[in-house]
C-alpha cells in the first residue's frame, strides 16, 4: 500500500495517524512480537529453572542475546518471519525456525535449540502472546484513553458545579440540576466501567495438545509440570488458567470485551445528551478559522466529534460483543473458528479509542451558556410544583399532590400563578416564606456539592 487512501480499513487510512499507539500491540507484526517474546522465555525458564540435564542454564551474555531479540524485534525481522512462514505454510513454527536461525551463531543457545517451542502446542504461544497485546493495549491505550476522558469530564463537573440547568426527563422540563452534577454523573459511571476493564484478569495456559501435559510428560514424566508452568505464565504478568482444551478458553478475553462494550455504552449515551445539550444551547462550540460546517449552510457549527464517536462506538461494540460471544466456544477439544476472530481485537481496541478520542475533542470545544440555561429555567416555574407539594405533605395538607397536578400538569404557569397559590397555604409562616424565595434556578438541591465531590 503506498497510501492511506488505499487503506481497506479507515483505522489504517482516514484515522491512521489517530491509532499508531496501537499498532505495535495489535498489528501483525505485534502478534510475532509477542510469540518471539513467548518463545524466547520458555526457553530461558527451561534453562534457568527446569534444572534438566540435558539444557544447561545460559551464560549473561547468552541471555542478553536473547533478551535482545525480543526487545528490538523490528519490523524487518517480522518479514523474515512471514517470509519463512511463506515457505512452510505455518505462523508458528515460522517463528521456531526464525529464533533458531537467529541463534545458530550463539554457541549456548544453538546447542539447546531442540527446546525452542519445546513441548509446546501453537496455541500455548497463540493464547499467551494474544494475552500480552491485551494486556498491552489495555494498560497503554485503552485505559488513558478512558482516563484522559474522566479527567475532562471531572474538570467540567467542577468548574460548572453550581450553574443552574433544567432537568428533561421523557424529553419534558423536570426538577433542576446543574451542569456540573451532570457531567459527575457521566465521570462516576465511565470510572465504574473502567474500573471493570482493569479488574480483568487476563488468562494464558501452557499445558500442551490438550490440555494434559501429555508431551511434556512423556519427557520427563516425574517433573511437576503444571506448578512449573504455573509460575512462567505468572513470570509475564498474566493469570494461570489450569484446566483448559488445547486453547484457553477465552473466557477472560470475553469478560474483558464485554467490559469494554459497556464503557462504550456509558460513552455512547453521553455523546447523545451532549448533542442534545448543543442543540438546546446549553453548550457553544468553540469556532475554528477556515473550517466549514455544511456545504450549503454557512451558519452551521455541528456536533460532528460526538456524532463521530457515536458511530465509531457502535462499530466497536458490534465486534466486541461479536468477540464475547464468539470466542469462550469451540467444539470439542478445538476448532479453528476462533483464530481469524482474534485477528479483529486491534479493531475494536481501535474504533473504542478512536470514538474517545473524539469525544475528547469534542468536549474540548465546549463552552457553557449560563444565559440559555437561565432562560430555560426560568420559563419553566411549573418545577417548582415537586417541592411545594412535598412541604405540604410535611404540615399534613390534604392532598397536595393532586392541588399541585390541577395547578400545573400540561401547562406553564408564571411566577406569579405560583406565589398566588403557596400564599393560601395553611403552612408556618417562614415555610411559606421559603417557597416564596425558591426560584427553578436555586431548586437543585445538593446538585453542587456532588458535582465537586467526584
Amino acid at each position: 500500500m503506498t497510501s492511506s487512501l488505499l487503506a481497506l480499513s479507515p483505522l489504517d487510512g482516514r484515522y491512521g495517524d489517530k491509532l499508531d499507539a496501537l499498532r505495535g500491540h495489535f498489528s501483525e507484526y505485534g502478534l510475532i512480537r509477542n510469540r518471539i517474546r513467548v518463545e524466547i522465555e520458555w526457553l530461558k525458564a527451561l534453562a534457568a529453572e527446569a534444572t534438566f540435564a540435558e539444557i544447561a542454564p545460559f551464560s549473561p551474555e547468552s541471555i542478553a542475546a536473547l533478551d535482545a531479540a525480543a526487545q528490538t524485534f523490528s519490523e524487518a525481522d517480522a518479514q523474515a518471519v512471514k517470509a519463512i512462514e511463506a515457505e512452510i505454510n505455518h505462523d508458528v513454527k515460522a517463528v521456531e525456525y526464525w529464533l533458531k536461525r537467529r541463534f545458530a551463531d550463539v554457541p549456548e543457545v544453538a546447542r539447546a535449540g531442540e527446546f525452542i517451542h519445546f513441548a509446546c502446542t501453537s496455541e500455548d504461544i497463540n493464547n499467551t502472546a494474544h494475552a500480552l497485546m491485551l494486556e498491552q493495549g489495555r494498560r497503554e491505550v485503552l485505559l488513558p484513553a478512558i482516563d484522559a476522558l474522566i479527567e475532562r469530564l471531572r474538570a467540567l463537573a467542577h468548574e460548572h458545579a453550581a450553574l443552574p440547568m433544567l432537568s428533561r426527563t421523557h424529553g419534558q422540563p423536570a426538577s433542576p440540576t446543574t451542569l456540573g452534577k451532570e457531567m459527575a454523573n457521566i465521570a462516576a459511571r465511565l470510572m465504574r466501567a473502567r474500573d471493570a476493564i482493569a479488574r480483568v484478569q487476563l488468562c494464558a495456559k501452557f499445558n500442551g495438545a490438550v490440555g494434559n501435559y501429555n508431551a511434556h510428560t512423556a519427557a520427563w514424566p516425574q517433573f511437576d509440570w503444571p506448578a512449573f508452568n504455573r509460575r512462567f505464565i505468572e513470570s509475564l504478568g498474566l493469570t494461570f488458567n489450569p484446566y483448559t482444551i488445547q486453547i484457553e478458553p477465552h473466557d477472560a478475553m470475553a469478560e474483558l470485551f464485554d467490559a469494554t462494550a459497556r464503557a462504550n455504552t456509558v460513552v455512547l449515551d453521553a455523546c447523545r445528551d451532549f448533542w442534545l445539550y448543543i442543540s438546546l444551547g446549553y453548550f457553544r462550540q468553540q469556532l475554528k478559522a477556515g473550517e466549514v460546517g455544511s456545504s450549503t449552510m454557512p451558519h452551521k457549527v455541528n456536533p460532528i466529534d460526538f456524532e463521530n464517536a457515536e458511530g465509531n462506538l457502535g462499530l466497536a461494540n458490534a465486534i466486541l460483543r461479536h468477540l464475547a460471544d464468539k470466542l469462550p466456544v469451540s467444539r470439542m477439544q478445538r476448532d479453528l473458528t476462533d483464530s481469524t476472530v482474534l485477528r479483529n481485537m486491534g479493531v475494536a481496541f481501535g474504533y473504542s479509542a478512536l470514538a474517545c478520542i473524539s469525544c475528547q475533542r469534542g468536549l474540548g470545544k465546549l463552552t457553557a451558556n449560563p444565559q440559555q440555561l437561565a432562560a430555560d429555567l426560568d420559563a419553566c416555574w411549573e418545577v417548582l410544583a415537586e417541592p411545594v407539594q412535598t412541604v405540604m405533605r410535611r404540615y399534613g395538607i390534604e392532598k397536595p399532590y393532586e392541588k399541585l397536578k390541577a395547578l400545573t400538569r400540561g401547562q406553564g404557569i408564571s411566577r406569579d400563578d405560583l406565589h398566588a397559590f403557596i400564599r393560601t397555604l395553611d403552612i408556618p409562616a417562614q415555610e411559606r416564606d421559603r417557597l416564596l424565595a425558591m426560584t427553578p434556578a436555586s431548586y437543585t438541591g445538593c446538585a453542587e456539592q456532588l458535582a465537586r465531590a467526584i
